[in-house]
């Protein structure tokens, strides 16, 4: 498995190793060994799966406060996702930045967006599936998020604002600067 850092390092693209011959590919997506052979050390505790039907589909951004903060895994079975992570940890020098990827089904890549960021992202292609491992279970009292348009972040979604599809909850979340500091 290869592993790229992103600019915000704690932020982690992994590339699993892909099998592939006139059948069709197999792929090992998870593998604790190799994750702790790499210095990813994480109990995974609950896996996620979610379809959005439309291309320019926005979900975030989303986190859970402590005690029920979560590291997340995340890859795509289908279609292609424009990932985001933003920094939320309030004395770290990258904080309100963000560090974007391209997660796709046919590259089999996945991304590490551990505790302490907000996650978010877009669909590429209609009908995509994504799938995440999460080493804490969903609390709704801990669930938060920051509004996907927050200016102050100014993620560049690959998406006209008129086509985005985002729901009523997370239309009504709050800006980054309304936000306690819950990660320090």
């Amino acid at each position: 498995m290869e592993i790229e850092r992103l600019t915000i390092p704690e932020v982690i693209l992994f590339y699993p190793e892909k099998h592939q011959d006139k059948r069709g590919y197999f792929s090992e997506t998870y593998n604790k060994k190799s994750l702790i052979d790499l210095g990813v050390n994480i109990d995974f505790k609950q896996d996620n799966h979610a379809l959005s039907y439309s291309k320019g589909t926005i979900r975030g951004l989303h986190f859970q406060i402590p005690p029920f903060d979560q590291d997340k895994l995340i890859r795509v079975i289908a279609g292609a996702i424009y990932d985001v992570a933003v920094d939320i940890r309030f004395n770290s020098p990258t904080f309100g930045q963000y560090v974007s990827a391209i997660i796709d089904s046919k590259k089999c890549n996945q991304i590490l967006v551990p505790s302490g960021f907000a996650h978010g992202l877009c669909t590429l292609e209609p009908n995509t599936e994504v799938i995440y491992k999460v080493n804490n279970y969903y609390s709704r009292q801990h669930d938060k998020g920051i509004v996907w348009d927050d200016p102050a972040i100014g993620i560049n979604w690959p998406v006209a604002d008129a086509d985005v599809v985002v729901s009523e909850k997370d239309l009504k979340l709050p800006l980054l600067s309304d936000l306690p500091s819950y990660f320090v």
